[in-house]
């Protein structure tokens, strides 16, 4: 089956925006205060968003790739 180019450029780019914004996010998540407790360790803040951040991500490079494989 084969895809336009406009969906498959769409595909590339939705990937491409997963990315290149969620380790900037993670990066502040990993900074804000909530993050730890008193001890320095992760709370359920932390975990959270950090499972969010790689699922995401992961999602993000699965969209990127059928992009790429619809171009060839």
């Amino acid at each position: 089956m084969e895809l336009p180019l406009a969906w498959s450029l769409v595909l590339l780019v939705a990937g491409a925006w997963s990315l290149l914004v969620w380790p900037r996010f993670g990066a502040r998540i990993a900074k804000d205060p909530r993050a730890r407790d008193a001890q320095g360790r992760p709370t359920r803040f932390l975990t959270v968003h950090l499972v969010l951040i790689t699922v995401s991500m992961l999602l993000g490079a699965a969209v990127a790739l059928l992009g790429v494989l619809t171009l060839v």
